[in-house]
């Protein structure tokens, strides 16, 4: 007993001191505070104690307080004062001695953060029946494209999606008007609340177009390990002017013209003269309407143009051509280093030029989207591309072209695609996190979403910009998610969060894809506890982001790590599912899951070394 009143004496001063720092960077701050919208101000309190507390390390301290059996001031994010008053009054109860902290602030109401709910994305769906709109002269084939869009979002929802995410990066306001109505109608049916999700672009860095190589596409049929035929390739044939949709997924479409198809007689055979000089023959298995129905039982490569034979009864009837086929792009190949070429969006890119040996005489070449780019990187910076599968170097920037030195390409290579992300961690890009087609899209999504999300947000000024521009929209009321995916967002989140603050409701989404390409796949598990942990201390709710369970709601089954993920997830507000035809599984799935950790724990206590984030103020 000796031991811990004389230990309990001694913590004292150590934790007054934290105390103090805490109240000491409240008032230093004092002045913001009073211009936050009142319902938050006690957050930001809570918020600029928890960075005070953060900026020693005090692990020793938690050491001792445990040994007391007091609290260790782990997992304090939403209470840092209330804890740190607590144990003060404990320590001097156990060192028998009066208490002399003086007056404590009042208590403050904490800002009320809703349980973990389900995120997905329903672009691809909706741009489905946007497509069949398109091609239907009579609405038929556009209406069971809509019909089948509602219910996919009726499923959802009766799933247990609580909010609906449309990406504005996709598809156009007809899209999205479509999209809006049917979570309205599902919430209708159902009586349960969904929220819809207006993500913006924002600024991003893509990869652009590149050459295509042609318009090719292969008919394969399925063969076993012996090279058997298992199942042929169901092929459909539809008038090229006006194509009709296969009567079931899985068909490849070839266009064909129709004076051509309206000569075609169940019986009929079909001879391909494919690129490889190869002669094949099927036979036609059934005409529908204006189209046609056969089954590939051997590979055949066809282009744009192939010359083709309706047969009789083995005799010629009738001579065609394949029509416009899909234009199809390969993707760059990229080994360990290798030069690569970012130019201007203008220009397309085109693959590396090697001679007989294989080496490379003119370096690939590919389209950066962002001009800012040019002005900015330096030799000696780093680049990923692709959520970080391909690492590289700046070698050299004229302003005009960036010449990049591939780093890590796995060792049989990368294949580098158009519209893959591209990450430069270590440069300072200047630039709005608005765009000029994101204000175009505000005006539109803010009469219509509950919910905006800022995309590559940076500084306090860009989260400043948008509180603006809602409040000149009239929408003020709008809920803002800030979205966390690059280093610089990261290194001034506390400033993002007290301007946050300003204005409610509010929320941060750990956009992990583009993040861990930013700070390091090594640093990701570390730098996603930190914003939870700040978020927390703001009472500032988070959405947990990017390959949530993607193997089970794109294959029906998830991996075993998968489902680690989606237990962790449960300690964010809300987490994120992108597409897959095992979705509305996917969502059942991650409910189940959410609900039975959420009966054994609700967060987790942390060691508080010192985070040098929290000086970021």
């Amino acid at each position: 007993m000796q031991q811990n009143t004389a230990l309990a004496d001694r913590l004292i001063a150590p934790v007054t001191e934290l105390r103090e720092r805490a109240l000491r960077l409240e008032a230093q701050y004092e002045d913001e505070i009073n211009h936050l919208d009142p319902g938050y101000q006690a957050s930001a309190r809570n918020l600029l104690h928890y960075l005070a507390l953060r900026q020693s390390d005090i692990q020793p301290l938690q050491r001792d307080l445990t040994s007391l059996g007091l609290h260790s001031l782990g997992g304090i994010e939403s209470y840092t004062l209330s804890a740190l008053n607590a144990v003060l009054v404990a320590l001097y109860d156990l060192a028998d001695r009066p208490c002399r902290m003086g007056c404590c602030p009042a208590n403050r109401p904490l800002i009320f953060a809703p349980a973990p709910c389900c995120l997905m994305t329903v672009r691809d769906f909706a741009g489905y029946a946007i497509r069949a709109a398109e091609r239907a002269d009579h609405g038929h084939d556009a209406q069971r494209g809509s019909d089948k869009l509602q219910k996919l979002v009726r499923d959802l929802v009766d799933a247990g999606m609580d909010l609906a995410r449309i990406n504005c990066a996709h598809d156009d306001p007809v899209a999205w008007q479509q999209m809006v109505d049917n979570v309205r109608r599902a919430e209708k049916e159902l009586g349960r609340q969904c929220k819809v999700y207006a993500d913006l672009a924002g600024p991003k860095l893509r990869t652009g177009d590149i050459i295509p190589a042609g318009r090719v596409t292969a008919l394969r049929p399925n063969r076993d390990l012996r090279g058997r035929v298992i199942a042929t390739q169901e092929v459909w044939l539809t008038p090229e002017d006006n194509p009709e949709p296969p009567p079931h997924e899985g068909m490849k479409t070839v266009n064909l013209a129709a004076d051509f198809l309206s000569q075609m007689q169940q019986g009929d055979s079909l001879e391909f003269h494919d690129t490889r000089d190869q002669i094949r023959e099927f036979d036609l298995e059934s005409v529908t309407g204006n189209s046609a129905i056969f089954h590939a039982d051997k590979t055949t490569y066809i282009e744009t143009g192939s010359p083709l034979i309706l047969k009789r009864e083995g005799q010629p009837v009738a001579e065609g051509q394949v029509g416009l086929l899909p234009e199809v792009v390969e993707p760059l190949m990229l080994y360990e280093g290798d030069h690569l070429v970012l130019t201007r969006p203008e220009e397309l890119g085109c693959a590396a030029v090697r001679d007989s040996k294989g080496k490379v005489t003119s370096p690939a070449r590919i389209p950066c989207t962002l001009e800012e780019a040019f002005a900015k990187v330096k030799p000696g910076e780093r680049i990923r591309f692709d959520d970080g599968k391909i690492d590289g170097r700046i070698f050299s920037n004229d302003g005009n072209e960036i010449v990049v030195e591939i780093t890590r390409a796995g060792n049989a290579g990368a294949k580098l695609k158009p519209e893959k992300g591209i990450n430069l961690p270590d440069s300072r890009l200047v630039m709005s996190s608005l765009t000029p087609k994101d204000l175009t899209d505000l005006e539109f999504m803010v009469e219509r979403a509950d919910i905006i999300g800022m995309s590559f947000v940076r500084t306090a000024d860009d989260v400043a910009y948008l509180q603006n521009k809602l409040s000149e929209l009239g929408a003020a009321h709008v809920g803002v998610v800030l979205k966390i995916e690059n280093n610089q967002a990261f290194e001034n989140l506390p400033r993002l969060l007290l301007t946050g603050l300003r204005k409610p409701p509010f929320g941060i989404m750990v956009a992990r894809g583009d993040l861990a390409a930013e700070v390091g796949f090594e640093r990701m598990a570390e730098v996603q506890e930190e914003i939870l942990w700040l978020c927390e201390s703001a009472h500032v709710p988070v959405i947990w982001a990017t390959q949530v369970l993607e193997t089970l709601a794109r294959k029906g089954s998830p991996s075993r790590a998968e489902v680690s993920d989606a237990v962790m997830s449960g300690r964010a507000e809300c987490v994120m599912l992108n597409k897959g035809p095992y979705i509305v599984q996917t969502v059942d799935f991650l409910n189940g899951v959410l609900e039975r950790v959420s009966a054994h724990f609700s967060k987790q206590r942390s060691r508080l070394r010192r985070l040098s984030i929290s000086e970021n103020i």
